[in-house]
């Protein structure tokens, strides 16, 4: 008998992904991996996506859709893009890879552009210029990607040092400071030795960063309406 194709649909081909994402990070990835897991030959997964970056365009689409779904603020410019900010973070560390796939893909989804348009709005009534207006969300948003990203990244480090060494990753760090001079190390030792490293990546580390942006596009705007 004659096997049959599994029945597969492009929610099963999205749903599948975020686990292999999740189990191997995008460096490991591959349509034919996407195949094997939904139990298909990989040439049938391009009657749905054209190419593997089709296929990233449209999971960052859907990660800018949950954003736009569970953004809600009506204040102004600041509580906006303070509620937009944190929203954004949070659904990123919810999907894995996320963030590098929302810098790996053009605004060539509707819900990216969407979710562009709604960032721009948070600014639309201050008084900066229209490029002005643009810079604040591109470096609002870099923000927080790379705040996502470098805390994700730290703990695939943290994880693949604890796997192929018996030394946690500070008793290392602490041997490596121990053997550098004062000159070049001193503020950098005071500050691991006194835990402040830790706060990396936590909620007050961000919340500080975010509030230092919001600080200085305000000075912009307090400077133009003088």
């Amino acid at each position: 008998m004659k096997k049959q194709q599994p029945q597969i649909s492009e929610d099963k081909i999205l749903e599948t992904s975020w686990e292999l994402l999740e189990e191997g990070g995008i460096e490991k990835f591959s349509m034919r991996r996407l195949a094997t897991s939904l139990g298909i030959q990989a040439p049938s997964l391009y009657w749905y996506f054209k190419s593997k970056q089709n296929l990233y365009q449209r999971l960052a689409n859907q990660v800018s859709k949950v954003i736009l779904e569970e953004f809600h603020s009506d204040g102004d410019w600041k509580e906006q893009l303070t509620g937009l900010a944190k929203t954004v973070r949070s659904v990123l560390s919810r999907y894995p890879c996320s963030t590098q796939l929302m810098m790996m893909t053009l605004p060539h989804e509707p819900d990216i552009i969407r979710f562009t348009n709604r960032m721009l709005l948070c600014v639309e009534s201050t008084s900066l210029k229209q490029e002005q207006k643009m810079q604040v969300v591109t470096t609002l948003v870099n923000y927080v990607f790379y705040f996502v990203l470098d805390d994700y990244q730290h703990e695939r480090n943290v994880s693949a040092i604890l796997k192929d060494q018996d030394v946690l990753p500070g008793d290392e760090m602490i041997r490596l400071l121990d053997s550098m001079s004062e000159k070049d190390a001193g503020l950098f030792r005071s500050m691991f030795t006194n835990g402040l490293f830790e706060l990396m990546g936590t909620d007050s580390a961000f919340d500080f960063g975010l509030e230092l942006i919001l600080y200085g596009v305000d000075r912009v705007i307090q400077e133009q309406e003088k």
